[in-house]
């Protein structure tokens, strides 16, 4: 004679069914199969998925720091999607930090972006704007704790080797001046399932 549970599902339905907290353990209540939930979270996932600017300014690229920034990116779990080697005019720089051209420091900023090339780059991952930030440390290396970049390897706010956006809006903007105007791209790395789950999505594109 069989038992109950065993007439009431096939076998592998044990897989997609669950007890109802508090009820016998031969009823059952239907669950989605596993391959359903993971499409769900990673739709999830996907739509929490930004891009963000960075750019190693030229006393970065002077000191050499180019690949320990990447690398530090990469290691975090995120994609580099674009990177360009520019020398920034000073009417793109104008434009980049019109926000700032109040500020009595401006000029000197504008000149001194200005002074070598800079290494623009465009990072994508879950929440990367805020981690990226996290990671760049304050604007005023003083203040930045160890392990940040700007703690690790720079001294004053005047040559502080890297800029990130603060919000995906500026990212855009960027996009936008024409520094990062070729088409980035979408892939998937051999080690990218590991930091977080796999993204079901081409990724973001700047509007």
């Amino acid at each position: 004679m069989f038992e109950r549970s065993s007439l009431a599902t096939p076998p592998e339905a044990g897989l997609y069914m669950s007890a109802a907290p508090g009820a016998p353990s031969s009823h059952f209540r239907p669950q989605d199969p596993p391959v359903l939930r993971l499409t769900r979270e990673c739709v999830t996932m996907a739509a929490k998925t930004e891009r963000t600017f960075i750019a190693v300014k030229p006393d970065g690229v002077q000191r050499g720091l180019i690949g320990e920034i990447v690398k530090r990116f990469e290691q975090k779990g995120f994609r580099l999607v674009a990177m360009k080697f520019l020398q920034a005019s000073e009417d793109l720089l104008k434009q980049h930090y019109i926000d700032l051209k109040d500020r009595p420091f401006y000029p000197g900023l504008v000149k001194y972006m200005s002074s070598g090339p800079v290494a623009a780059m465009v990072w994508e991952g879950l929440n990367v704007v805020k981690t990226g930030r996290v990671m760049l440390g304050e604007t005023n290396p003083a203040d930045s704790k160890p392990g940040t970049i700007r703690g690790d390897f720079c001294i004053e706010v005047g040559r502080n080797i890297i800029h990130g956006s603060d919000s995906v809006d500026s990212a855009r903007a960027v996009h936008k001046t024409g520094s990062m105007s070729k088409p980035q791209t979408s892939y998937q790395t051999l080690n990218h399932a590991f930091p977080h789950r796999p993204v079901i999505s081409n990724g973001p594109e700047f509007a």
